[in-house]
């Protein structure tokens, strides 16, 4: 490969030339790896008493604290509120009533009529299908399909093949008798 190098001085030995470049640019990417800033660029430490905030933590506590005793009080209150049985009567015995009961009412006593009278209709109509028109229509049906068929109807089910073949891999071949019923299973 080093007869394809081009070095970018005239060489007389390409191969030579090809590795001092080399070291070269090796030694130039060890030098940028190792290169220290020279301008100072962090910026300045923070103060410790900025980063601390003494003054805004002293304001939450207190804030808490103001919180915690209205919190106390509060509860004390209600402690002693809840033992006492009252001065006043706060109990409040009105009977719940609706402004719109009675519409209400009404309009449920005219669902259930008209849901009556349909009840009644539904119940006093006659039905229009007839079982014995279904049944003759049925049998002239059967009547029709036997005079067209050109085999008589079951002859196929009174047909039971007598005798059948048992093969066994181990066993000869061997003939078993049937009934109707060993074959009706299979």
């Amino acid at each position: 490969m080093h007869k394809a190098y081009q070095p970018l001085k005239p060489a007389t030995n390409k191969l030579l030339q090809k590795k001092w470049d080399q070291t070269c640019y090796e030694e130039h990417r060890k030098k940028v790896k190792e290169v220290k800033p020279v301008v100072d660029i962090k910026g300045i430490p923070t103060p410790t008493h900025v980063q601390l905030k003494l003054k805004k933590t002293q304001v939450q506590e207190e804030r808490q604290a103001i919180i915690e005793r209205d919190n106390q009080l509060l509860a004390s209150r209600l402690a002693r509120i809840g033992h006492s049985k009252g001065l006043i009567d706060h109990r409040n015995d009105y009977p719940e009533r609706s402004l719109n009961s009675e519409r209400r009412r009404e309009q449920l006593l005219q669902v259930t009529r008209q849901n009556q009278a349909i009840y009644q209709r539904i119940t006093a109509r006659e039905s229009e299908y007839r079982r014995e028109l279904w049944v003759e229509d049925w049998e002239r049906v059967e009547r029709r399909r036997d005079d067209i068929a050109c085999y008589p109807r079951g002859v196929a089910n009174k047909q039971v093949n007598s005798t059948y073949t048992v093969f066994s891999s181990s066993l000869s071949s061997s003939h078993v008798e049937s009934t109707e019923e060993d074959t009706q299973h299979q």
